[in-house]
């Protein structure tokens, strides 16, 4: 079987969310696990988030990054204790890329009115647009992943056995990050460059939503040893799991990698990941005696320790 020949499950979340039968959210919970634990990835429609609501939050995305590029420097997140803002182009590189990364970034999180904790909670910083162009609907979109994300916890951990109460041992205050992305068209990147090289994601539950039409997704089969494109269909998201959820279930979920090349020549690539990870200063709740003691938050900084390192001109910039 080739790789176009090979899907990622698509799963229906409506019965698990408006369930209309018996047995609607065992079947959800049964086709979360499988994926999960073949795959780490799934697609899912039902999800609960409006049309309307993802359109408002690529229009929005779309105007920040036209914003001159020196309006966009003055709010790198290198400059911002909580890693809140904006990521220029080429300033991720990966460990064992060639090259860094094309794409371009801005990050928002929980809106906490203090920085506490080393910057794991605080305020975002906002561009310089109108609240109705920006501010509003990222905003409303991020609250709408959060719940969704939510959603998703709940079922994977049905899907291992536990009651859906166990959250409450690692969601008072959870670290929900929102990474919104522009990818340049494949004719101003480099050779063997990435638009996100290949890589797994550290925590909990990601959200994905692509801009439709603008495919660009791979994920790693480790069975078959090859990348699989996911179509970036209107209305359809990707879930992941991260590092640390594949941990915690004892390696029952996979953690895949993945990574993005756009395969449009002339045309640029939207898209926006909603990491739902959990209390910075949570452990395992799942079980108690976990060799492994890293919190939520020692899991974040050993993962960019070791998996990033920012080009020698970012890094004067950040201490100068």
């Amino acid at each position: 079987m080739s790789s176009t020949e090979l899907k990622l499950p698509l799963v229906d979340l409506d019965g698990y969310i408006n369930p209309r039968a018996p047995g609607d959210r065992e079947r959800v919970i049964a086709e979360v696990r499988e994926a999960c634990e073949s795959f780490g990835f799934f697609q899912t429609t039902g999800h609960n988030i409006p049309l309307q609501t993802q359109k408002e939050l690529l229009k929005s995305i779309d105007t920040l990054f036209e914003l001159p590029q020196e309006e966009k420097r003055k709010l790198s997140y290198l400059e911002n204790p909580c890693r809140r803002g904006y990521e220029e182009s080429g300033m991720s590189l990966r460990t064992g890329d060639a090259l860094p990364d094309s794409k371009e970034a801005y990050y928002i999180g929980r809106e906490d009115p203090v920085v506490e904790h080393g910057g794991f909670y605080g305020p975002n910083v906002w561009p310089p647009l109108p609240t109705e162009e920006f501010r509003t609907p990222v905003w409303e979109y991020y609250q709408a992943t959060n719940k969704l994300a939510v959603v998703i916890w709940e079922i994977l951990l049905q899907g291992l056995g536990y009651p859906t109460s166990v959250m409450e041992a690692f969601t008072k205050r959870p670290m929900v990050i929102m990474k919104m992305i522009r990818y340049p068209p494949l004719e101003k990147t480099l050779p063997d460059q990435f638009g996100v090289g290949a890589h797994t994601d550290f925590g909990g539950v990601t959200v994905l939503l692509q801009q439709p039409g603008r495919d660009g997704l791979e994920v790693w089969t480790e069975e078959r040893k090859e990348w699989v494109p996911v179509q970036a269909l209107e209305d359809v998201y990707v879930i992941n799991c991260g590092d640390m959820i594949s941990q915690w279930s004892g390696g029952r979920y996979k953690s895949a990698k993945h990574r993005v090349i756009n395969k449009a020549d002339k045309q640029s690539r939207l898209s926006c990941a909603t990491f739902y990870h959990g209390d910075a200063l949570a452990r395992n709740p799942l079980n108690n005696d976990d060799p492994n003691k890293a919190t939520v938050g020692q899991r974040l900084i050993a993962r960019f320790q070791k998996q990033f390192t920012l080009p020698p001109e970012f890094t004067a910039a950040a201490s100068s």
